[in-house]
Parts: structure tokens; C-alpha cells; sequence
């Protein structure tokens, strides 16, 4: 086996990183003569096209190596999620992240389970609540009650986004886009 570099994963449109993965001479030549991204699975000891068995892929735009060739810049466009988790990026925040894993845990006792098998209606009522409660400590509350609600309320925009399907990487591009 020839020696692994790093191949860190970039979307072509939004510029976010999306994954970190390993690459041999084999997996970067798939990569290149496909137009899908292969990596080599350290665990595995083997090739692996990444979306195989999630149908998630990721389209190869350009493949660039660095200057001494022991990493490569990989511009992609996703084929849905990137992560394993159902993130667009393995860099997803830790919040969001948590939202994930609780929802697929699907636990009795989980508020973020049970708030989104309530649904969006649910969630859109609390999003509404909690923007009071930040709008009221805001006038007139001290700074960390600013910061408990301001909390509150990220937390249940995320799990509104998360009832529609959504993700907050949509936000983020949707911010991007404003900017031009």
C-alpha cells in the first residue's frame, strides 16, 4: 500500500469544508478517473467510495494537491448529506449535532425526540415564545438572562429547522448569498 494523505472534502458552491478522509495512490486515482471521490478506510483496510451505501456521493470538480503532495484539496458537490450522521459537513456544530443523535435515539424521556415527533407546529410556537422572552430580557434583564434566553431560542430555531428538514448549513448559505 503506498502512504495515505489527508484529503480534505470542500463544496464546490458554498466553500464549506465537509469532510476529512484518507487517500493512497489507488484511491486518488479512482477519484480522479471517476469523478467520485474514493478514500481508503484505515479501520476497514480497504477502498471506499464514499455514498456507497448512502447513495451520498460526492462529484469530483477538482483535485488539488499541495506543495509537497502529502494532502490534497478535494472540491466536490455533495450528493446530499456528507456526514454519516445526516450533517452536510462532519464539522457540524455541537448543538446540531446533539439535536442529530437525540433524534435518532428516539429515547421516551427525550424533549428533542418528542418535540420532533410534535413537528414543525410545535416548534414554531416555542421559536415564537422564546423570541418574546429574549425581547423581554432584552429591555430589561441583565445580561446573563440575555444569554439563557438568547440560548433558548437558538435551540428551538434549530430544532424547527430540524422538523422541516432543514439544516442550519441552508441558513448559512442562504446568508452567503446575501452577501454577493
Amino acid at each position: 500500500m503506498s502512504e495515505l494523505r489527508a484529503a480534505i472534502v470542500q463544496d464546490d458552491d458554498t466553500g464549506r469544508v465537509l469532510m476529512l478522509g484518507w487517500m493512497d495512490d489507488e484511491a486518488l486515482a479512482l477519484t480522479k478517473s471517476t469523478g467520485l471521490v474514493h478514500f481508503f478506510s484505515r479501520s476497514r483496510q480497504r477502498l471506499w467510495m464514499k455514498g456507497e451505501t448512502s447513495g451520498n456521493t460526492l462529484r469530483v470538480v477538482e483535485v488539488l494537491p499541495d506543495c509537497d503532495d502529502d494532502a490534497v484539496l478535494v472540491r466536490a458537490r455533495p450528493d446530499g448529506p456528507t456526514c454519516h450522521d445526516g450533517s452536510t459537513s462532519c464539522f457540524t456544530p455541537w448543538l446540531w449535532r446533539t439535536i442529530l443523535r437525540r433524534e435518532a435515539a428516539d429515547e421516551s424521556g427525550s424533549y428533542v425526540a418528542a418535540s420532533l415527533r410534535a413537528g414543525a407546529p410545535f416548534a414554531a410556537r416555542k421559536v415564537g415564545e422564546e423570541a418574546a422572552e429574549v425581547m423581554v430580557a432584552a429591555l430589561s434583564e441583565s445580561d446573563e438572562r440575555v444569554v439563557s434566553e438568547a440560548a433558548d431560542l437558538w435551540f428551538h430555531l434549530l430544532l424547527l429547522l430540524r422538523s422541516r428538514g432543514l439544516d442550519p448549513a441552508d441558513v448559512e448559505d442562504e446568508l452567503r448569498r446575501r452577501q454577493r
